[in-house]
C-alpha cells in the first residue's frame, strides 16, 4: 500500500465526537515518548502530521487522521507519565479506555514499545486488560535504529517470552524505526489486509 493523502480531522476526548462515519480505524497507543508520533509520520510520510514533542505527555487527545480518504490513523494519548498527577492520569485512562471499549470501528490497536527497555508492568497489564476485553492489537517495537542487530533479537525475543508466561498465542509483532523506515511496508499491507474485511457497525 501506498500512502498518497494524509490529513487531520479532528481532536476531541469526547469517543462520541469522533468521525461520524463507517471508515476502518488504526489506533496507536504507547507510553509516553516512545516514539508514536514520529512513528505516524513514517508512515504516512509526513513530517509534521502528527506533532511531536521532546517532552513526554503531551498528547491528551484522541487524534484522528484521514489517510488516502478511505480510513482513519488514530493518535490516542500516551500512558504510564509518572509526572501527571493522579488526576490527570485518571483522565488520560477514561479517555483511552471510552474510546477502545466504544469505538466499534477501531479494526486494531498497535501497541508501541520502545525496544530498549524491558518489559514495563504498565504496558504488561494494559495489553492483559486487552486480552480480557478481547480487543484486537498488534505489538510495534520502536527505535531499532538506538541499538546493534543482535541486541534487537536479544531484546526481541526476551520480551516475547515475558508474554509467553500470560498468553498461550501472541499478537502479530512489528519491528519499527522512524529514523531507517523499517517496518513501514510491513504495518501498511498490514493494514491493507485489515481493509478488505468489513468495519464492524
Amino acid at each position: 500500500m501506498e500512502i498518497d493523502n494524509s490529513r487531520f480531522v479532528i481532536s476531541n476526548t469526547d469517543v462520541s465526537k469522533c468521525p461520524d462515519d463507517n471508515r476502518h480505524e488504526y489506533a496507536f497507543i504507547g507510553r509516553s515518548n516512545v516514539g508514536k508520533s514520529s512513528l505516524i509520520n513514517m508512515l504516512t510520510g509526513r513530517k509534521d502530521l502528527a506533532k511531536t514533542s521532546s517532552t513526554p505527555g503531551k498528547t491528551l487527545l484522541i487524534n484522528h487522521f484521514l489517510i488516502n480518504d478511505q480510513w482513519y490513523i488514530v493518535d490516542l494519548p500516551g500512558y504510564g507519565y509518572a509526572r501527571r498527577d493522579k488526576a490527570g492520569r485518571a483522565e488520560i485512562d477514561r479517555i483511552i479506555k471510552s474510546y477502545i471499549l466504544n469505538r466499534s470501528q477501531m479494526t486494531n490497536l498497535f501497541v508501541l514499545i520502545d525496544v530498549r527497555h524491558k518489559p514495563q508492568r504498565n504496558d504488561l497489564e494494559f495489553m492483559e486488560w486487552l486480552g480480557e476485553n478481547c480487543v484486537p492489537f498488534s505489538i510495534v517495537f520502536t527505535k531499532l535504529d538506538k541499538l546493534s542487530p543482535s541486541a534487537v533479537k536479544k531484546s526481541i525475543e526476551s520480551y516475547c517470552n515475558v508474554l509467553k508466561e500470560q498468553w498461550d498465542e501472541l499478537p502479530p509483532i512489528f519491528k519499527t524505526s522512524s529514523e531507517d523506515r523499517r517496518g513501514r511496508k510491513e504495518i501498511l499491507d498490514y493494514i491493507e489486509e485489515l481493509n478488505r474485511l468489513p468495519v464492524c457497525d
